[in-house]
């Protein structure tokens, strides 16, 4: 594992932000020492279901402690395997390895109401591909507060909230 650098976590402020204007459930794609821990405690203390997964084993060990009744750990060996539709996501956090499965996993969230995804400045474009998927939605809002910027999509959800 690398030393966290703080750009790493600039996704905290738009994920607060998506938790403070929804209820439902939410899904972590990709466990990290910045949202695990987040997601934990809000939807904890909102009494939301939060499935976290993951496909290294490393990551699930780590946070195998905040298993909950309200939070869900998963370890997945193909993201195939993702039950995409267990719940009607408010929020989904995507974060997650291999890099190239981001836009496979937005394409199949692309009915959830807000869709985070880390990582979304112009330059690393040609490691996630995230231009590809882009005119799939409605709405878009780029975080770009930080040097490692944070894109919200939704095709339901006009995103005002988060340009206040």
């Amino acid at each position: 594992m690398h030393s966290h650098h703080p750009d790493w976590s600039s996704h905290i402020p738009v994920l607060i932000k998506a938790m403070e204007i929804t209820d439902g459930p939410v899904l972590e794609l990709g466990l990290g020492i910045s949202s695990t821990p987040l997601l934990h405690m809000l939807c904890s203390d909102q009494g939301r279901p939060l499935v976290s997964y993951d496909h290294e084993q490393q990551y699930a060990d780590m946070f195998r402690k905040y298993r909950s009744d309200n939070h869900t750990i998963r370890l997945v060996n193909n993201w195939d395997d993702m039950d995409a539709k267990e719940h009607n996501w408010s929020v989904v956090l995507l974060d997650h390895k291999p890099d190239e499965r981001r836009v496979v996993e937005i394409q199949r969230l692309a009915w959830a109401d807000y869709l985070v995804v880390h990582d979304s400045e112009p330059h690393n474009n040609h490691i996630f591909g995230y231009d590809k998927i882009y005119a799939l939605f409605k709405y878009r809002f780029d975080y770009t507060k930080a040097r490692t910027h944070t894109t919200v999509l939704s095709n339901s959800k006009d995103l005002k909230e988060f340009y206040a």
